[in-house]
């Protein structure tokens, strides 16, 4: 059949043949319904999964789920614009708390337009925010290290005192002092000196 031949190779796979066109009309119809149900679980199941994980990319984040909702209008899924924004608000993370709060606390409703420009500019404090704490550590952490370098300057570190050994002046040996050196006492007897007197120290 002529019409058949001009119909997308994955769709004409799938119908079955018919003599009558109203029939194979009626039957590719039912394929694109089946085909946009499917697509339409997909898209919903992404929608509800999509999460914003760090404190950039919130622009790009609601674009997305935008985009997700404007595919679902075309399959017949329609959202409200003010279930929308409230979802959005679900998925941002805890950074995001107190403009939440904000926004829950305010009498005025947003559009998306508007809670995209909303959350630019928190984001935008959020980021400086985090750059000030940066700052703030390392220029703690700067003064802490010049701090402790300064309360050591000019002083020598003590050194544990090391016990010397007694040496002998007359025999150079170790463990004993002149006095009690017999070689001493034998040189100094040999002298004609008598005994060396125990008072002296060398």
């Amino acid at each position: 059949m002529f019409i058949k031949t001009n119909i997308s190779a994955s769709i004409r796979g799938s119908v079955d043949q018919y003599d009558k066109v109203r029939d194979l009309l009626k039957a590719i119809d039912e394929q694109f319904t089946t085909s946009e149900k499917s697509l339409a679980s997909t898209l919903i199941m992404q929608f509800s999964s999509i999460k914003l994980t760090g404190t950039r990319g919130v622009r790009e984040h609601i674009m997305r789920l935008r985009d997700i909702v404007a595919q679902l209008k075309t399959l017949e899924v329609t959202m409200s614009e003010s279930f929308l924004v409230h979802f959005i608000l679900c998925t941002l993370p805890q950074q995001y708390t107190p403009f939440k709060i904000s926004y829950n606390t305010h009498k005025d409703k947003w559009s998306i337009n508007e809670l995209m420009t909303m959350c630019v500019q928190e984001e935008e404090r959020l980021i400086m925010e985090e750059g000030e704490k940066v700052n703030l550590t390392t220029s703690n952490s700067g003064k802490d290290r010049k701090k402790s370098v300064g309360t050591n300057k000019g002083k020598i570190p003590t050194q544990p005192t090391i016990k010397k050994e007694s040496k002998c002046f007359f025999c150079k040996k170790k463990g004993h002092m002149k006095k009690d050196c017999p070689k001493f006492k034998s040189w100094f007897e040999k002298k004609g000196y008598g005994k060396p007197k125990e008072a002296s120290g060398k």
